[in-house]
């Protein structure tokens, strides 16, 4: 069950306190800092001392008679300065015996100042104002702290089920109703949740935004250049001192208020689960390429639909050369190594078997397969037998769903061969031959069968040796010696393996035909296994 947020009331300023039910009845006519209105009010207090500036601490509505102000204009004139020199919200004169009219020097100074002031043309009970106001300002305080703690009670209860990060971030955007963008320190985004399109929008021009919003070069309100007052409302992510990302609510509706609240809250959440994943979690960054080069491959989401998130990212992507790798052998520590230490940008992401995804982006200009080979070097001294599994270059970001397929293709292609071969450093399709193509016929049901009736003699119990031999025997090329050699027994006794071998298939492994027959056939039950 989702535990709804709810919204706080919006906050009380001087324009909503205008507005109120028994303070129209005092028909309040604005003479001076009319573009002041929005100001908050914080509290409402009445007051006729001369002086009244210095028991304000801000953000107060001064409501007054002006009784002892009367006769005096250069009281009049620093009564308002005080006012402003306070902090003061708005003063509201109510007209009667002392001032029959609104008083030219109040309102002069009061303009100048941009002090909001306010008269009531008909007589107005100030205790009722004062009443209703702070009954509204407590019922919103006791709003906030309840607001508060249901919003850590919801995230921390998903937090404590096991929820994954998308899972806080999906609730934080549903009741957030708005995009929500998770950042690190170089504001490249690391995860996102909303409506698709809504988000596609924020991301599409989000190195803008991040200019203006946290590059200390703010965009003029209502550009969409992340003010709070265009709903643009962020909490940073860390802890004892130390930063390390960012958490965004795009655009949202709610009051600025109840924004930063669930900022923060939010802020909260995430930490607690990061600091809960420990460190054996992949982290957010490698989360985040690995949700985009997954859907790239899936070509369920159009690549076009894909490319704000690769460039929010920070994957360069105009006028680049993209190559899709797959790397085995190694860790994605090493391979993200050995791209800073190249130079080369690109995405890097390890799914659930174990290889790991690339995806470079380079240069028009610059000689694709030769840094593909000198990756695949530094690779294999740095972690050991590593195989670079690469498909051909892509010019348009549209053709990457199928270079990433491409890739993996030879990847399981390569990890099908026998595991006594040593493959190249670097591997693409036109090297993977036969294999290739039975991985991607292995689902065939006649392929299934062709393969269980030419191998039926060795997938009895106890043939498991003697396939391996054969395995080996196919992929050397029919070569005895290193057979022999890497299965570390003597000629004469691989000779009576193979003769074994032949007697339970009943083939002649020297005739062509037949061993190729059943090489094809152990591809395939190979493939199919895997």
């Amino acid at each position: 069950m989702t535990t709804t947020f709810g919204t706080l009331e919006p906050a009380l300023s001087v324009r909503r306190v205008l507005a109120l039910e028994r303070v129209l009845a005092g028909e309040p006519e604005v003479v001076a800092g009319a573009g002041q209105l929005d100001r908050p009010v914080r509290w409402v207090h009445v007051a006729e001392a001369p002086d009244v500036g210095v028991m304000l601490t801000g953000g107060e509505m001064v409501l007054t008679t002006g009784v002892l102000l009367a006769g005096d204009e250069e009281k009049q004139a620093e009564y308002i300065r005080s006012l402003h020199r306070a902090e003061a919200a708005a003063v509201v004169l109510g007209l009667g015996r002392a001032f029959p009219a609104a008083p030219e020097v109040m309102r002069r100074a009061a303009e100048r100042c941009g002090l909001p002031m306010v008269v009531l043309h008909r007589p107005f009970p100030f205790a009722e104002l004062t009443e209703e106001v702070q009954a509204r300002l407590v019922r919103r305080k006791f709003a906030a702290v309840s607001l508060s703690e249901s919003v850590r009670t919801a995230l921390t209860g998903l937090i404590t089920a096991g929820a994954p990060l998308q899972r806080l971030l999906d609730e934080v955007a549903r009741h957030g109703a708005c995009p929500v963008v998770v950042t690190n320190l170089a504001h490249r985004v690391l995860a996102t949740a909303g409506e698709r399109p809504a988000v596609d929008d924020v991301l599409r021009d989000w190195e803008r935004i991040a200019r203006q919003a946290w590059g200390h070069r703010p965009g003029p309100s209502g550009t969409g250049g992340g003010s709070e007052g265009d709903g643009w409302i962020s909490a940073e992510l860390g802890g004892r001192g130390e930063h390390w990302g960012r958490i965004v609510l795009c655009g949202y509706r709610g009051g600025t208020a109840t924004g930063r609240l669930l900022a923060d809250r939010a802020a909260e959440a995430l930490v607690l689960h990061r600091m809960l994943g420990g460190t054996a979690a992949h982290s957010w960054e490698e989360q985040s390429a690995h949700s985009l080069l997954t859907d790239l491959a899936g070509g369920v989401v159009p690549a076009r639909q894909l490319l704000p998130r690769a460039r929010a990212a920070g994957l360069p992507v105009n006028r680049r050369t993209f190559v899709p790798l797959v790397v085995r052998g190694g860790e994605p520590a090493p391979v993200e190594r050995v791209l800073r230490m190249l130079g080369l940008p690109g995405l890097v992401a390890e799914p659930a078997d174990g290889a790991t995804v690339v995806l470079l982006s380079l240069a028009r200009d610059q000689d694709a397969p030769a840094l593909v080979a000198n990756l695949a070097a530094r690779m294999r001294s740095e972690a050991g037998r590593t195989v670079v599994a690469a498909a051909d270059p892509r010019t348009s970001w549209d053709e990457v769903p199928a270079g990433l397929r491409e890739a993996r293709h030879v990847a399981d292609a390569v990890a099908d061969s026998s595991a006594g071969l040593d493959p190249p450093c670097v591997v693409r399709l036109k090297d993977v031959h036969l294999r290739g193509l039975v991985r991607l016929l292995r689902d065939d049901p006649q392929v299934q069968s062709f393969a269980e009736r030419e191998l039926d003699g060795l997938l009895c119990p106890g043939g498991d040796d003697l396939l391996s031999v054969l395995r080996t025997y196919l992929a050397t090329g029919r070569n005895k010696s290193r057979t022999a050699q890497l299965h570390h027994v003597s000629r004469p006794a691989l000779y009576r393996r193979l003769e074994a071998i032949q007697s339970r298939l009943g083939v002649d492994l020297d005739d062509f035909e037949q061993a190729a027959s059943v090489h094809i056939a152990l591809l395939a039950h190979d493939a199919q296994q895997r």
